[in-house]
C-alpha cells in the first residue's frame, strides 16, 4: 500500500573510532531490522539511505538517537510504495563523500559555508549578486535544478574544485551558494571554498530534499526532477509548477527518464524515452551500439539480423569504433 514504506536519507560528520567494525556491526543491525539501503562509513562519519516500513524505520531513528555520536542527524523522509534498493550494504570507506582532497582535507565541523535556510535560499536564488552553484554531477543537474543555478561541467564530485579553480575568476568576488541533494556534499565543498578565499560562502541546509518538503518555500524556484541515487531514480521537488528540464539524449525532446548505457564500458547515464531507449539500442554514441557487451542486445535477445535492421533505420550500419 502506497506510504506503508519509507525513505531516510541522513548523513553525520562526527569522529567514528574502529569504522570498519562499526561498519560490520551496522549492516548487521540494519539487516535485522529489515531495511535495505545504501550507508557509507568512515573515520570521520556515516553517510546513507535505507528504506523499510514505518515501523522499521522508526526502529532505525530510536536505535540511532540512542547514540550520542547521531542523536542529533537531520533526516530526510520520504514516503515509498515498497523498498528503494534491492539489497542492504554498509561499506567502509576512507571518506563518506569522496572529494578527494588528500592533504587539503578539512572537517565540516571545524570550517564550512553559512547554513541557509529553504527560505534564505530562496532570496539568494533571487539575489542577482549572488552566484548559486550546483555541487553535484552533471547529469544529476540535467534532470533538475535551482532555476539560473550555475551547472560546473563535471562527471564526478571529485573534480569539482578543480573546475572552480579554472572558473575562480567568474566567482572570486561574489557571494556564492551551494546546494546538493541532502547537504553533505556542500559542508565539504562549502568548507573548501572559504579555504579558498571566498569570503561569503553559503549552503543549503539539509539540501534540495529539505527544501522540497519546506511548507514556506515548498520547493519553488526548482526545476524538473531531483535525482536520487536508489530504484526511484527521480522525485518531485517543486509542490507549486513542474517544468520539465531534462532533454532526450537522441533528440531533444523534453524527458526525465533515466537510462544507463546499454555498453557496460560506458555506462554513462543518459535521458532517453523509452521509444528512443529501442530506436537506439540504449547506446549513448555508435560504438556503445554496436559493442559486443551490449546489454540491451542481450537482454533483449536480440539476433544479429535484427540489430542490423534496428541500426539501419538510422543510418548505421553493425561496423564498430571505438568508445
Amino acid at each position: 500500500m502506497a506510504g506503508d514504506f519509507r525513505v531516510l536519507l541522513f548523513y553525520k560528520y562526527v569522529e567514528i573510532s574502529n569504522a570498519e567494525a562499526f561498519a560490520q556491526e551496522h549492516l548487521e543491525f540494519c539487516k535485522s531490522l529489515g531495511l535495505k539501503g545504501r550507508t557509507l562509513v568512515s573515520e570521520e562519519g556515516i553517510n546513507g539511505t535505507v528504506s523499510g516500513t514505518i515501523e522499521q524505520t522508526d526502529a532505525y531513528i530510536a536505535h540511532m538517537n540512542k547514540d550520542e555520536r547521531f542523536n542529533d542527524i537531520m533526516w530526510k523522509i520520504d514516503e515509498a510504495d515498497g523498498h528503494a534498493f534491492k539489497k542492504m550494504h554498509v561499506r567502509y570507506r576512507p571518506e563518506i563523500v569522496s572529494l578527494q582532497l588528500g592533504e587539503e582535507d578539512l572537517n565540516p565541523n571545524q570550517v564550512t559555508g553559512q547554513y541557509l535556510s529553504p527560505q534564505e535560499f530562496k532570496e539568494a536564488i533571487l539575489d542577482e549578486d549572488t552566484v548559486v552553484i550546483d555541487a553535484r554531477n552533471d547529469y544529476e543537474f540535467d534532470l533538475g535544478h535551482f532555476r539560473g543555478a550555475v551547472r560546473p561541467d563535471i562527471r564526478n564530485f571529485r573534480e569539482l574544485p578543480e573546475w572552480i579553480r579554472e572558473n575562480k575568476e567568474k566567482f572570486m568576488d561574489k557571494r556564492v551558494v551551494t546546494y546538493c541533494t541532502g547537504g553533505i556534499r556542500c559542508e565539504k565543498f562549502s568548507g573548501w571554498l572559504v579555504k579558498e578565499g571566498f569570503k561569503d560562502v553559503g549552503q543549503l541546509h539539509g539540501g534540495i530534499a529539505t527544501y522540497g518538503k519546506d511548507p514556506e518555500v515548498q520547493g519553488e524556484l526548482w526545476d524538473g526532477k531531483m535525482y536520487v541515487f536508489d530504484e526511484r531514480i527521480a522525485v518531485d521537488i517543486n509542490q507549486k509548477e513542474h517544468v520539465i528540464v531534462g532533454k532526450d539524449w537522441f533528440d531533444g525532446t523534453p524527458c526525465e527518464r533515466y537510462v544507463n548505457c546499454g555498453n557496460p564500458d560506458c555506462n554513462r547515464q543518459i535521458i532517453a524515452s523509452e521509444e528512443n531507449e529501442h530506436k537506439y539500442l540504449r547506446g549513448c554514441t555508435h560504438a556503445c551500439r554496436v559493442s559486443p557487451r551490449n546489454r540491451y542486445v542481450s537482454q533483449n535477445n536480440l539476433t544479429t539480423a535484427e540489430v542490423v535492421e534496428r541500426l539501419s533505420l538510422i543510418g548505421e550500419t553493425l561496423e564498430t569504433a571505438t568508445v
